[in-house]
């Protein structure tokens, strides 16, 4: 599996959109509930850790532009 893998987030938001995780949810015993919910909290987790990332990468000049500019002072 590629890293950057833009099929499987596809069908991962097709997965969500459906209904079908829903469904799946609802339908499972405690320990599938337990699996649905780690994966969904671990996905959160990388979440977050992309938009600081994001954020990083496209403010990365202005960012170093703006420190440049304090330090001058």
């Amino acid at each position: 599996m590629a890293l950057l893998d833009a099929q499987y987030l596809a069908r991962l938001e097709d997965y969500f959109a459906s209904g079908d995780l829903q469904f799946d949810f609802d339908n499972a015993d405690e320990e599938k509930r337990g699996e649905i919910l780690d994966f969904l909290e671990k996905l959160m987790d990388l979440a977050d850790q992309a938009d600081a990332l994001a954020t990083k990468l496209i403010f990365r000049d202005q960012l170093e532009a703006m420190l440049g500019e304090n330090t001058q002072k």
